[in-house]
């Protein structure tokens, strides 16, 4: 094990006794927050301590059978507990590293995805409606649940823009996130390169969409809009929906006057319901125009690995005459282009979790050595 790691686990066993000895006062419940503040934190350093006490356990363990090794009568048994010993360090070790990088608190959050066509006309509209499809078959796969919250259908095919949420349990991503955690790197410009169906000369065609995933808000934050900031519109909605929806202005538009930022919701046959989902993508369009501008400004500063999510930032191409999807963020490239189309994309997601795991080590090694 890398010394910075040892020494940062060093500090959770220490933490622990700190905490043990604090939630043992007498006083201790005479402040309600304070006392689950530390509960939380005590749960969390309790199982980096535990898998760290564990590891020093196996790592005395193998120190013993390789002295045994010596021993004719005893070489045997000691070579077998050699290699299992080695073989849970090294996942223990793989397992602790995971536990020390930081959490995005957000992660487990349920999410908006927004889906925008982008340069490219009617090519670009049937593009943004195969990445909804081909998301919307991995969270059928994975167990999630999607909904439409709005959608611009294009007359050809598409969609010119649409908002879906996605919900999910805690913990059924990939690395044990929730939906945000696994779909967040998702958001940036994707490029395809194929020849359209309406083109007679086989010529290929290039167009693009955008992504943007944003964490859906505590369901408390929305009623912090400052109701004189919102112009709030109602209209018919349009498009699939049933005879019922398309007779009363039941759609909802909701417009922060401040940001100029723009948000409805035309799913539901509520006005009441429809007015308080827009008001949570409002919400959400909010925190991820901040989030975007402190990534901008980081990114000045250090170019991360995985790079803002900013729409501007091209992500990803799926090339269909060579079969080819490449994510230039980490230079992967697969050739089951026709898989993760339909929604096969637990590789992509693994290795985007992973490199942004790699990323987050060297930063803590980093600030442990400089």
């Amino acid at each position: 094990m890398k010394p910075f790691l040892r020494t940062q686990l060093e500090r959770y066993a220490l933490r622990l006794q700190e905490l043990d000895f604090l939630l043992s006062r007498e006083d201790i419940m005479s402040d309600m927050a304070q006392y689950r503040r530390i509960s939380v934190e005590h749960a969390e350093v309790t199982q980096v301590a535990g898998r760290y006490a564990r590891y020093q356990q196996r790592e005395a363990d193998l120190a013993g059978a390789r002295e045994m090794l010596s021993d004719p009568d005893m070489a045997e048994m000691a070579q077998d507990e050699i290699t299992s010993a080695e073989a849970e360090l090294l996942q223990l070790e793989d397992e602790l590293q995971r536990l020390l990088l930081p959490k995005d608190p957000d992660d487990a959050r349920n999410a908006f995805m927004e889906i925008r066509a982008g340069t490219g006309g009617d090519e670009s509209a049937l593009f943004a409606g195969d990445i909804t499809r081909m998301y919307m078959r991995y969270a059928d796969r994975v167990g999630w649940k999607v909904e439409i919250v709005s959608e611009n259908a294009a007359e050809l095919g598409g969609y010119k823009e649409i908002v879906l949420r996605i919900e999910g349990q805690p913990g059924t991503g990939p690395s044990g996130s929730g939906v945000y955690g696994a779909l967040k790197f998702e958001s940036g410009g994707h490029r395809v390169q194929r020849v359209p169906a309406t083109e007679t000369q086989g010529r290929i065609h290039t167009s693009a969409c955008t992504v943007a995933v944003m964490p859906e808000p505590d369901e408390h934050e929305a009623i912090k809009l400052n109701p004189a900031d919102l112009r709030i519109d109602t209209f018919r909605a349009s498009g699939a929906g049933g005879q019922h929806i398309n007779k009363t202005d039941s759609a909802v538009r909701v417009v922060h006057l401040p940001t100029g930022i723009v948000a409805e919701c035309q799913d539901g046959r509520s006005q009441h319901a429809n007015k308080a989902k827009a008001l949570q993508v409002l919400q959400a369009r909010i925190q991820e125009k901040d989030r975007s501008e402190r990534a901008a400004k980081e990114a000045a500063l250090r170019k991360g690995l995985i790079g803002s999510g900013d729409r501007s930032d091209r992500i990803r191409t799926y090339n269909f005459p060579q079969g080819r999807l490449t994510d230039h963020r980490i230079n992967l490239t697969l050739y089951k282009l026709l898989y993760v189309m339909e929604g096969d994309l637990g590789d992509v997601l693994q290795a985007l979790a992973h490199a942004r795991e790699a990323e987050q080590l060297e930063e803590l090694e980093m600030g442990t050595t400089g």
